[in-house]
């Protein structure tokens, strides 16, 4: 028996394989003013993408993982935002722009939104000035 089982053990360690790279990353920083958005991000297309977002002024710390689909939508899903209240998910399937993904502040006014179906950014729809970052890792 220790024998079949020694076999069937080689077979299949013989035919896994496992590949490991380095992530690839990209980091932007935010600085914006009431109202504002920040300039367009373009998540890479056809892999997921965790995108991990948060406010340096006001608190708060978001993440979904995203799927870009070239010239198709974008399709998420992930944690916003703790502002006190139960921990809340997040999620959706858009290329409408101004369509929201994920809230990175804890007063829930910055969010990362759709920018266009090939494209995300940075809204902030507070009154005051609000600054931070955004990393996404594939």
């Amino acid at each position: 028996m220790a024998t079949v089982v020694a076999i069937i053990t080689s077979m299949v360690a013989a035919n896994a394989t496992q590949s490991i790279t380095a992530p690839n990353a990209a980091f932007i920083s935010y600085n914006l003013a009431a109202g504002a958005n920040s300039a367009a991000i373009t998540p890479v297309t056809n892999k997921s993408v965790l995108v991990m977002g948060c406010c340096t002024t006001a608190g708060g710390v978001g993440q979904v993982s995203l799927l870009h689909i070239s010239g198709g939508n974008m399709t998420w899903v992930g944690l916003e935002s703790y502002n006190g209240s139960p921990a809340t998910t997040t999620g959706g399937y858009s290329g409408g722009v101004g369509t929201h993904i994920v809230y990175i502040d804890y007063y829930h006014q910055v969010d990362i939104q759709v920018a266009s179906v090939d494209t995300i950014l940075v809204h902030n729809g507070s009154a005051g000035t609000r600054a931070g970052n955004v990393t996404l890792v594939w």
